[in-house]
């Protein structure tokens, strides 16, 4: 196993499955009545947030408690980076406390990856989101979530046709799930006005289309995308948010044009009303709540693969 993962392409397709696989397994002791494994007791993990987040703060460090890990949570509002701390500061600060693992959102692309190469920290470096680059465990997280439902829960996503939809340019999420789906087979299409693809994306392994209407009969699953105001999404990307919603939203109208056994995704959170309404978030097609519920047991797995020392494991 690699022993940083910055990027959904740090994962070649039989690290992939086994990442998936290894999250079926403890998915399972969602179910039991004591719910942790000693597997991680006596290694500490780090989350570094510099953003703000709910799901994926509370996913991982839900993941490292049921592993029995001792977690250090640590947010930039209240600490010394408010004060001008650098992050190498920051991070010499959790080598000196003995991190095992750190796991870091930065609103800077690329900060993950200075963080896994500079020296500063001996552990591994789980990218938690950076900037408009990428979120990889959200990605192995629709993975899973799209093996469940379209692949009976085993294998490769081969032919699955999965359409994401919004505002692309600004979306880490859209960049790891296009490098990942098409990894594990799945034939994946970006729908976006034309202002919100981003520069480059012809080198992507996807198709994309301006076109919702068109491509949604075609589809196994839409992960609807939210429009990232605070990164500037609304800033003139598109007339106003009522224009956005009628070209590139789901609606009860737009949900009937899907096939009947294809579900609705969100990375969350979710803008209702504007790129989803609530009748859909709510449906049940939709998995946007079991999204959250299987992101845990994928992070048991990266955490799992990446400190255990099992066979296969750390690559130092």
């Amino acid at each position: 196993m690699i022993r940083h993962l910055l990027s959904a392409a740090d994962l070649d397709h039989p690290q992939a499955l086994r990442v998936l696989d290894t999250a079926a397994e403890l998915l399972a002791l969602a179910d039991r009545p004591i719910k942790k494994l000693p597997t991680l007791r006596g290694r500490t993990v780090v989350n570094l947030f510099f953003e703000d987040s709910t799901r994926t703060r509370i996913s991982f460090e839900a993941a490292a408690k049921r592993l029995s890990a001792d977690v250090i949570t640590f947010s930039a509002k209240g600490s010394s980076v408010s004060k001008g701390e650098s992050l190498k500061d920051t991070a010499l600060t959790l080598q000196a406390l003995g991190a095992d693992a750190v796991i870091v959102r930065h609103q800077s692309s690329g900060a993950p990856h200075r963080l896994a190469t500079s020296g500063w920290v001996d552990g591994s470096v789980i990218n938690a989101g950076d900037g408009t680059h990428e979120h990889p465990t959200q990605a192995l997280l629709d993975a899973f979530t799209l093996r469940r439902h379209l692949a009976g829960g085993t294998g490769d996503l081969d032919g699955c046709r999965v359409t994401i939809v919004g505002d692309v340019l600004h979306s880490r999420v859209a960049r790891s799930n296009a490098l990942l789906l098409s990894t594990l087979g799945a034939e994946v299409t970006l729908v976006a006005p034309p202002t919100l693809l981003p520069v480059g994306v012809q080198t992507w392994p996807v198709a994309t289309s301006y076109d919702l209407d068109g491509s949604l009969p075609k589809s196994d699953a839409v992960m609807m995308l939210r429009v990232q105001r605070e990164r500037g999404a609304a800033g003139g990307f598109f007339p106003s948010p009522r224009e956005y919603s009628r070209r590139y939203g789901i609606d009860a109208r737009r949900m009937a044009l899907l096939p009947e056994h294809a579900i609705v995704m969100h990375p969350g959170p979710m803008n209702r009303g504007v790129e989803i309404t609530a009748e859909v978030a709510d449906h049940p097609r939709s998995v946007i709540v079991e999204q959250v519920a299987n992101g845990v047991a994928v992070r048991m797995a990266v955490l799992y693969l990446l400190l255990s020392g099992s066979e296969g494991g750390q690559d130092r």
